[in-house]
């Protein structure tokens, strides 16, 4: 079976192929919210390229809008940057050909601030595994700005990753201290305190504001607490944040506008798979309207994720946030019904519809994510204008 090409497998076993490579990565937790959010933000600009570029740059002001910062608050910018240079990135795990393999590395190789532009580097071992989707997920930063507590997103961050297999594995509670970054902390070493004051808030916030749902468990010998890990599953009121990774959006003309505005491929789908081709599209045309505007990117930015804390770019007044795209309030609107109906009806209603998909590609996608699957989304969508009639009612199509 080592000689079969994982293309040509079929969905359990391609699936159990990548269990075995997940989440092989762990990054010291001592970073604060706002250095998590940068890292992110930094490793989705460079993407693209992680691999065939040594260097990445961003513009530093759309870099702190981005992050949610003041743009002029380059000493901060500094003391983040920084903070990553210093952080420590860990791997442990087994190679393609079975063999066991132990890394570590700098979270940056390093980074400077020069002529209002970021430039910044990974090592080539470490960009190879944030650049493999088997070792490293990226984190998508809308449901990133979401997270208020440094402890939640790291949390978040280091169970994501275990998503597909519906468990982190046992965590021994000195890893997940330092995971936490509370290592070192005699406080924390009574798991009373630990789970009173990190485990349980960090669980509390993910459950409310993420993707995902996270159940934690712990080992005992005796009476003691040795080990810990999190149960995993999707979060289905607010999996729409994180419904497919936008790779359509490559043929529409609002990509082709923003990629010539010099958005990155990827943040560009992000966008246009969080706030719709409409939102994105008028947003786009203010900006491109405003005279004196210093960062388009970043003003864009702004005008997406707009929450009204600071002035914006070019010293442009704060814009409101967007309403949900027509596309985000119809999938709202079809989990509300779904969740109305009983058991029975729900379950009837999945089976009638898997009748009516042609494919098989299309059955094994809504396997997988039911009434969120992207790829049946206009399937989906007219199965339930049909199953209630006026749903959609108020939703331009």
């Amino acid at each position: 079976m080592d000689d079969i090409p994982r293309d040509q497998l079929s969905g359990a076993l391609r699936r159990g192929a990548v269990k075995k490579h997940v989440a092989a990565i762990h990054v010291s937790g001592k970073l604060t919210l706002l250095q998590r959010k940068l890292s992110n933000v930094l490793l989705l600009n460079a993407y693209d390229t992680l691999t065939s570029s040594t260097r990445h740059q961003i513009d530093a002001r759309t870099l702190c809008l981005m992050i949610g910062y003041n743009s002029n608050d380059m000493d901060t910018l500094k003391q983040s940057l920084r903070g990553l240079a210093e952080t420590v990135a860990e791997w442990d795990m087994l190679d393609e050909k079975g063999q066991q393999e132990w890394g570590v590395s700098s979270l940056l190789s390093y980074a400077k601030l020069k002529g209002g532009v970021c430039e910044y580097a990974y090592s080539p071992a470490l960009a190879e595994k944030l650049h493999d989707p088997k070792v490293f997920a990226l984190i998508n930063l809308n449901i990133q700005r979401r997270f208020t507590s440094g402890h939640a997103l790291a949390l978040y961050e280091n169970c994501y990753r275990f998503v597909r297999t519906g468990s982190t594995g046992w965590w021994p509670l000195e890893l997940f201290r330092r995971l936490m970054g509370v290592d070192g902390s005699a406080y924390y070493e009574t798991f009373k305190h630990l789970n009173a004051k990190i485990i349980k808030p960090a669980v509390a916030e993910v459950n409310r504001t993420s993707n995902i749902i996270v159940t934690p468990e712990t080992k005992k010998t005796g009476r003691a607490a040795t080990d810990i890990r999190f149960r995993i599953k999707e979060n289905p009121q607010l999996a729409i944040l994180d419904i497919d990774d936008g790779e359509g959006a490559r043929h529409g003309p609002v990509y082709a506008r923003l990629r010539a505005l010099g958005v990155s491929d990827r943040l560009a789908r992000q966008w246009l798979t969080s706030h719709g081709e409409e939102q994105v599209l008028a947003k786009l045309a203010y900006v491109e309207a405003k005279e004196g505007v210093r960062s388009r990117i970043g003003y864009l930015s702004a005008a997406l994720e707009g929450d009204g804390r600071t002035e914006r770019a070019g010293g442009a007044p704060a814009l409101p946030a967007p309403a949900p795209s027509p596309r985000a309030e119809r999938l709202r609107r079809i989990l509300e019904a779904v969740k109305a109906r009983t058991p029975t009806q729900r379950d009837a209603d999945r089976r009638l519809f898997m009748s009516q998909l042609p494919e098989a590609r299309l059955r094994d996608d809504f396997e997988r994510h039911g009434w969120m699957s992207p790829l049946n989304a206009t399937r989906i969508a007219g199965f339930w204008r049909e199953m209630a009639p006026g749903l959609f009612d108020g939703i331009d199509d």
